[in-house]
């Protein structure tokens, strides 16, 4: 069995160097090149002066280059980070602060936000690398190295350091605070996952994978690592092609993908404009989602237009990496109201519904969802306090033994599956992304002509799943906007962070407490623009 997550490239290298690894548009990059170029990368690394347990970041959009650095960093013995090249400069600045990465790579498309970054001496000792084959320059740190560079180092292996328990990268997500939070995922977390997965749906050399989501989102790391250890093709989802959803359709049956995974949200998109074709996708075996829950409406239309297709809904947080447990349908849902449940565990999990005193509760009875096993990740970069917080000793026994408490909700249903019933915290999740409100909240609070704010999300029938919503009093005798606002934000928080529908207040409801009223908030944004009209207002 493997060690290293790597290996399984290593692996597929040595058996049919000449298969292909990665189809990204027009380009064929076989295991025998990714292989290499990764040693490369990986020796490169280490003559710069990286060594076991450094951290590095790559803020590279999706395409083989940024596979190449994910595999070259696990190579050097070190953990890579992945940075969201669409996140605004200083989100990436409290990133890049947080895990002190002794390198950056980055490319064309990143320049502009790698120049926004390192400005003002901003972590000037920080190592800049291009992988392509022209440098960017980045006023303040330069650029140390390109692929010409990479060309000329070896391409032979190195003996690694690290074990199944060492970091293998760092998902930063969104947190309360204000501050991103830094989930630790070993290489030991990956394998257990991968193998179940791999060995659950069947995979083979034959399959072809797609890779829909974002390298900093961890379902690409089912994408990725189930193609590679399986030794078939993974075909990333080109950015123009994500959100057009006849073109997404037609990447589907041309590419032959025998299995797709994706959040919900894009579904419930290819759904809504029917892009769908009876007995379409032929060669398509299995989809997969997770993220977030999936209309059981949507569910309907795809099992009844893809009768081959087999259909099953994964569910985990990326501090329990990627799921922890799954449901195939068995079969078509007669009703649009039926309850898809979260399902069983994986191997080597366990959820477990817990009242108040953290006793099981009872069949039927909504508690709080905690995780334990093979998944759980060691806890949160350098927050101590954080993991100690989520992450605690399991009721059961007097054993130290960890139980990770989710936010979520759950109950156990008379046929022995768990069912989501819903977030106990301000935590969302939105086209599969997790989003904490308070987050918004926070670098709302920094713009001087706001005088109030509250961010509210609703269910919606839509493309979100779940519309965020902002209600905000302006400063007295300000010009205050909504662009204007927008466009503020839009400098602190992703783009899929910003609130979607507007509602300004002379001032904002409030309770008893005096606290902000955010039901009665819920309330009126469905008043005022209805159910039906709670969905993005651009796309």
């Amino acid at each position: 069995m493997n060690q290293l997550i790597q290996e399984w490239v290593i692996d597929q290298a040595r058996q049919n160097p000449s298969a292909t690894a990665i189809l990204w548009k027009e380009q064929r990059i076989t295991y025998g090149d990714l292989d290499a170029a990764s040693n490369r990368l990986a020796n490169h690394l280490r003559s710069l002066g990286a060594s076991k347990g450094d951290r590095v970041g790559f803020c590279i959009p999706k395409s083989p280059e940024a596979v190449i650095a994910m595999l070259g960093v696990l190579k050097a013995d070190c953990a890579y980070v992945p940075i969201d090249v669409e996140c605004p400069a200083s989100r990436v600045r409290k990133v890049i602060e947080a895990c002190e990465p002794i390198c950056i790579l980055g490319s064309y498309q990143s320049r502009k936000l790698l120049s926004e970054v390192f400005v003002d001496g901003f972590a000037s000792d920080t190592i800049l690398g291009c992988l392509e084959n022209e440098p960017i320059d980045i006023p303040g740190i330069g650029c140390r190295f390109t692929l010409v560079d990479l060309d000329q180092q070896s391409a032979a292996p190195r003996q690694f350091e690290c074990c199944r328990d060492d970091l293998a990268h760092i998902l930063f997500t969104s947190g309360s605070t204000g501050t991103p939070k830094g989930v630790m995922i070993t290489h030991a977390n990956v394998i257990h996952y991968v193998n179940w997965t791999v060995r659950y749906f069947g995979m083979t050399s034959t399959d072809r994978v797609s890779g829909h989501a974002p390298l900093h989102f961890d379902l690409s790391t089912q994408d990725t690592y189930a193609a590679f250890a399986a030794g078939c093709e993974l075909h990333p989802v080109p950015p123009e092609v994500n959100l057009v959803p006849h073109k997404l359709a037609a990447f589907i049956r041309d590419r032959k993908l025998t299995q797709w995974f994706s959040v919900p949200s894009i579904l419930n998109y290819l759904c809504k404009f029917d892009a769908v074709e009876q007995a379409d996708f032929p060669h398509l075996k299995r989809l997969m989602w997770c993220g977030e829950v999936l209309p059981t409406p949507t569910l309907i239309y795809f099992m009844n237009k893809l009768p081959q297709v087999e259909f099953t809904n994964l569910y985990g947080p990326t501090e329990a990496t990627i799921a922890s447990s799954f449901y195939t349908v068995p079969k078509c849902p007669r009703n649009e109201t039926d309850q898809i449940p979260i399902g069983t565990p994986c191997d080597g999990e366990e959820l477990l519904v817990l009242d108040d005193q953290k006793l099981p509760a009872p069949i039927g009875q909504t508690g709080d969802l905690y995780i334990s096993g093979v998944g759980l990740s060691p806890g949160y970069w350098k927050d101590r306090e954080k993991t100690d917080s989520v992450f605690v000793q399991d009721p059961r026994t007097i054993e130290l033994r960890r139980i990770y408490r989710t936010g979520d909700l759950a109950r156990l249903g008379d046929d022995g599956l768990v069912y989501y019933t819903g977030r106990a915290d301000t935590q969302i999740k939105s086209r599969g992304y997790r989003i904490e409100l308070g987050e918004i909240e926070t670098a709302l609070n920094t713009i001087e002509l706001l005088d109030e704010s509250a961010v509210v999300a609703i269910d919606t029938d839509g493309f979100e799943n779940k519309a965020i919503c902002c209600a905000w009093v302006p400063k007295p005798g300000s010009d205050l906007t909504i662009a204007e606002i927008r466009k503020q934000l839009g400098s602190s928080v992703p783009r899929y962070m910003i609130p979607q529908h507007w509602l300004s207040f002379e001032r904002l409801p409030k309770n008893a407490n005096g606290k902000i009223h955010r039901p009665q908030l819920r309330e009126q944004f469905t008043a005022e623009f209805g159910p039906s009209q709670l969905e993005p207002a651009t796309r």
